[in-house]
């Protein structure tokens, strides 16, 4: 068994209890389903968002709505496409009315990141937005003071950023964004 097959083997294995969630604290009412992350599991980089939205929940795979696809777009031109990466949220089900998740659905969700975390074991985390960046280390942050600046957690080289969904209301700072994720995608192959 070589060691992608052997990481997903043991991120089905962690996926098992939850599946079966059926209303539960940790599924969020009107939610269908569990998106608990794709991608390529022996990745260097891992990209963690806040919870799914709608198309998400319809799918069961993260970041394919609108904010998905320009992250797609921002992959692909740096050299980095989904498939070669691995993406989830913090929050594996999606809030109602697509609001930010609580504090109590954060700390439901926690031990599922931290157990993909583990296997996974990335080089490079890059959070999308500050419900990402705030749950992994556990404090408030501003994103806009936080972003791009690299920092160790746990070993691990985290590089907080805006989350795509911000950049599709306030356009102007999607050169950062692109910036952050280049960063990042660079830092992973050191």
């Amino acid at each position: 068994m070589n060691a992608t097959t052997h990481k997903q083997h043991l991120l089905n294995k962690l996926y098992e209890p939850y599946k079966k969630c059926k209303g539960c604290h940790f599924k969020m009412p009107l939610a269908t389903q569990i998106v608990f992350g794709e991608g390529n599991p022996d990745t260097k980089i891992l990209f963690i968002g806040e919870a799914p939205g709608r198309e998400e929940d319809l799918q069961g795979k993260p970041f394919v709505g609108r904010s998905g696809k320009l992250l797609t777009r921002i992959l692909e031109s740096a050299k980095a496409p989904r498939e070669t990466i691995f993406i989830t949220n913090v929050v594996k089900c999606r809030p109602p009315n697509n609001r930010r998740p609580l504090p109590a659905e954060i700390a439901a969700n926690k031990p599922l990141l931290i157990g993909q975390i583990k296997i996974i074991n990335p080089q490079i985390i890059c959070t999308l937005g500050s419900s990402a960046f705030e749950a992994l280390i556990g404090r408030p942050v501003k994103i806009t003071k936080e972003r791009g600046k690299p920092f160790s957690w746990n070993g691990i080289t985290v590089l907080p950023t805006y989350h795509p969904a911000y950049i599709l209301r306030n356009p102007k700072e999607l050169e950062t964004l692109v910036r952050d994720i280049n960063t990042a995608i660079n830092l992973s192959f050191k």
